[in-house]
């Protein structure tokens, strides 16, 4: 299974451009080592658009979903420095996504990925994702590494700068992400694979790796 853990962190957004260089300082040198740091979480990688929106996006894999739902997840948003809370507040556009792994497909990582939103439709969620996993196999796709899905838990997928009471029709939305050496390689696979799924099909954008963070990386 080439994503780390059983669950995943999906976070987007834009932002000004008059705060994007502390917001970049701020995601480099602090919080990507903080979310990482925490009990459970395994790496973490952050990508800026090629095409598409937000500009900026950040996936963070977990040991399992309930990670996610853990005390020291939850102590830590509870307990943001003073930089996080100034830089979140600037956050616009977001999308946070608490997800689980449910189809992780092919082998490795790779500099480029694609990401296609979808929305299933009620109790059809079963048939989806058998059809899906048929589709997510990289096989002699160019360029492809990897393909998976992840799954919002439609409870926990909630931006963090949204009321937490209000209605969010795109809460339960799923995200097939594709792994891929260059950015070219992405229309090519999307339309071989995903052309069958378009009318749940809510964006897509194409991204290319800034950096990436793994446990191991960290100061003992």
């Amino acid at each position: 299974m080439p994503l780390a853990g059983k669950g995943m962190l999906l976070t987007s957004m834009d932002i000004d451009p008059s705060d994007e260089a502390e917001f970049n300082r701020w995601y480099d040198r602090e919080h990507l080592e903080e979310r990482v740091a925490i009990e459970g979480f395994l790496e973490a990688r952050r990508y800026i658009a090629h095409q598409g929106a937000p500009k900026y996006l950040s996936l963070y894999s977990t040991e399992t979903f309930e990670v996610l739902l853990s005390p020291a997840y939850r102590t830590a948003l509870a307990n943001q420095t003073e930089r996080s809370k100034a830089n979140i507040a600037r956050f616009e556009n977001m999308i946070r996504g608490v997800a689980r792994i449910t189809i992780s497909r092919g082998q490795g990582r790779g500099a480029a990925l694609g990401i296609i939103r979808l929305r299933p439709s009620a109790g059809d969620e079963a048939k989806l994702r058998a059809a899906l996993h048929d589709a997510l196999d990289p096989g002699s796709l160019d360029g492809i590494i990897s393909m998976h899905l992840i799954e919002n838990d439609a409870a926990l997928s909630k931006p963090l700068t949204d009321n937490p009471a209000a209605a969010d029709p795109g809460a339960g939305d799923w995200f097939v992400l594709i792994d891929a050496t260059d950015v070219n390689a992405i229309p090519a696979a999307i339309a071989a694979r995903l052309g069958g799924f378009k009318s749940l099909v809510i964006s897509t954008g194409v991204y290319r790796l800034m950096w990436d963070l793994a446990k191991s990386d960290l100061p003992a």
